[in-house]
């Protein structure tokens, strides 16, 4: 029986992420363009750190995995 919630709990987060990724240009806040982000130009090179987003993502994933504690 755990199992097979399990299996249905990974099914449904999938499912989730795939229409994230879908229909992610049409959200009105785009997860690697947050303020806070870290982008530095120059003139050879580039570098690009999500902090926000990573910040924002880990508080998600962590809600939902303590939703399905309970």
């Amino acid at each position: 029986m755990p199992l097979g919630r399990l299996l249905i709990t990974l099914g449904i987060v999938l499912v989730a992420a795939g229409l994230l990724v879908t229909f992610a240009g049409r959200l009105p806040v785009r997860l690697g363009r947050l303020p806070g982000d870290i982008y530095i130009h120059g003139r050879n090179s580039s570098f690009y750190f999500p902090l926000t987003t990573c910040i924002v993502l880990s508080a998600l994933f962590s809600l939902v995995l303590w939703i399905l504690r309970k």
